[in-house]
């Protein structure tokens, strides 16, 4: 068996004593909170080889997800986190007998008034997602209430091709319209209610719809209802609107990274 003389590190959270009791990481690894004395801070941990974890795309997308997994299991405990990137690895340093442990203790020490100033100001709050569309046919007014046109068995089927490709091109454009209106809108309302937005390209949208916004909010848990009251307004004032509403989350969006390429400094 391979000696374990390196930490893979999941998270920075408040050290709440029995967090991650019970909770497990990649392939089922149990997880424990690595305490730092004076800081108010742990690391969520595992013993691990100091040698990153390597595989097909497959075992390395079902990885990722047992990290996001185990970092969501814990902030639900602790209210705060900082993640880690996959494949955080603090290693030991023999030649300076210093164990992986006594290593991220160092790190965190020299950068504790950052973390813990980013786990104070993100206490309490969670990710939501948002994507908004338009069904480009119900915002051109032709949607299922629409009266059909008539067809007309005298044009030819070019006529009739070219007739589809312009009506097309209309509701491509009206709905175009109309989402730069929405966007504005909405984006101003949703952060009356949110402490921040970010942009973010759309994860999946069908051929049928046009792009309002898609976004990453940054919300206290108590705002939750107050973003799905935001969107449940629209959705009734806006037939053709089509909403996904996702999380709550860890803020993954909203930490600044700081953490993690000092952390990947302290690395094999």
């Amino acid at each position: 068996m391979t000696e374990h003389t390196a930490l893979y590190v999941y998270a920075l959270v408040p050290d709440r004593p029995g967090a991650a009791d019970g909770v497990t990481g990649l392939d089922g690894r149990p997880l424990r909170l690595a305490g730092v004395p004076g800081t108010g801070v742990a690391a969520l941990v595992h013993d691990a080889a100091p040698t990153p974890f390597e595989g097909g795309d497959d075992e390395v997308r079902r990885w990722v997800a047992e990290q996001s997994e185990a970092v969501t299991a814990v902030w639900e405990r602790t209210g705060s986190v900082l993640p880690m990137t996959f494949n955080v690895l603090v290693a030991g340093d023999p030649a300076a007998g210093r164990s992986a442990e006594e290593r991220l203790a160092d790190w965190v020490t020299e950068q504790e008034p950052a973390v813990g100033a980013q786990l104070a100001e993100l206490a309490g709050r969670c990710e939501l997602r948002v994507e908004i569309t338009l069904d480009r046919a119900a915002a051109a007014g032709d949607g299922p209430q629409a009266p059909e046109e008539p067809a007309d068995e005298t044009r030819s089927p070019g006529m009739r091709r070219l007739l589809a490709k312009q009506r097309e091109r209309a509701a491509r454009d009206a709905a175009g319209q109309l989402a730069d209106t929405l966007h504005a809108e909405v984006r101003h309302r949703l952060l009356s209610v949110a402490e921040d937005l970010r942009d973010r390209g759309p994860t999946r949208r069908a051929e049928d719809e046009t792009a309002v916004l898609s976004a990453a909010l940054l919300v206290r848990r108590e705002d939750i209802e107050a973003v799905g009251a935001v969107l449940s307004d629209l959705g009734a004032r806006q037939p053709a609107v089509r909403i996904r509403f996702l999380g709550p989350w860890p803020p993954f969006s909203f930490t600044d990274g700081r953490h993690r390429t000092h952390a990947g400094q302290a690395a094999p």
